[in-house]
């Protein structure tokens, strides 16, 4: 897998460049189907914004198998990386890259508010497929050159829906749709026309030895644009 380049993608999201609407990408005989990105792009009716992935296989086909302990779990994810500030979604303003994630993990249930399974147990739903805001930040101790950002809870500000473990992670609860080659999630995100991104599949895992940097990406599937540019741009729907 590849290593994910920090710099650009921050260079991406902080600088003004030329956008297209929608990202395309050539299929890769190479990669995985379920993570070999085609398509990517978003709209916006002002209230509501829609991320969509189409893969060249069937979209949340592969999850991580399962190894029965939280340390050392492995994260497989449909990623949407943002030029968004943290602080649109109630995290602290400017502490990283805001990624909008649809994850999967069954070694562990980061969704306590929600029953995805609705089998009445609201903590053993980490094995399907749900959504996350997520704040990147360079970490040269990751193989993937990424984390998700380590946080103290109580400290760093967080939001209302953040399942308080030791990062910057929210799990507000918008359900993903995967559906054939398409994964897709609907956000209440209003006035986000113009807001550039980028789509990414990646591999992530949790420490081994249970400490900061907690969840690391270890590895990148494919990157819509090719070079993390955030290139999308959401767009008004007509």
């Amino acid at each position: 897998m590849r290593r994910l380049a920090f710099t650009a993608l921050l260079m991406a999201a902080t600088t003004q460049t030329a956008y297209a609407h929608e990202i395309t990408s050539e299929v890769d005989a190479d990669q995985t189907p379920a993570f070999d990105i085609t398509l990517a792009s978003a709209t916006t009716d002002g209230r509501l914004t829609t991320f969509i992935m189409e893969v060249a296989g069937v979209a949340g086909s592969v999850k991580p198998v399962p190894i029965g302990q939280l340390t050392g779990a492995k994260v497989e994810a449909y990623v949407w990386p943002t030029s968004l500030d943290p602080s649109q979604v109630g995290f602290g303003a400017g502490t990283g890259i805001l990624a909008l994630a649809i994850t999967a993990h069954p070694d562990f249930d980061d969704t306590p508010l929600f029953d995805e399974d609705q089998d009445g147990d609201p903590a053993n739903d980490g094995k399907d497929w749900h959504s996350h805001w997520v704040v990147l930040n360079e970490d040269e101790a990751c193989s993937g050159g990424l984390k998700v950002r380590d946080v103290s809870p109580g400290v760093d500000l967080l939001p209302e829906t953040a399942p308080m473990l030791p990062i910057a992670l929210d799990s507000p609860g918008m359900s993903p749709l995967l559906n054939g080659r398409i994964a897709k999630i609907t956000v209440p995100l209003s006035e986000s026309e113009d807001i550039s991104f980028d789509a990414v599949t990646a591999e992530l895992q949790v420490n081994e030895n249970g400490e900061a940097p907690l969840l690391c990406v270890t590895g990148i599937h494919d990157v819509a644009s090719g070079d993390l540019s955030l290139p999308g741009r959401v767009v008004l729907e007509k």
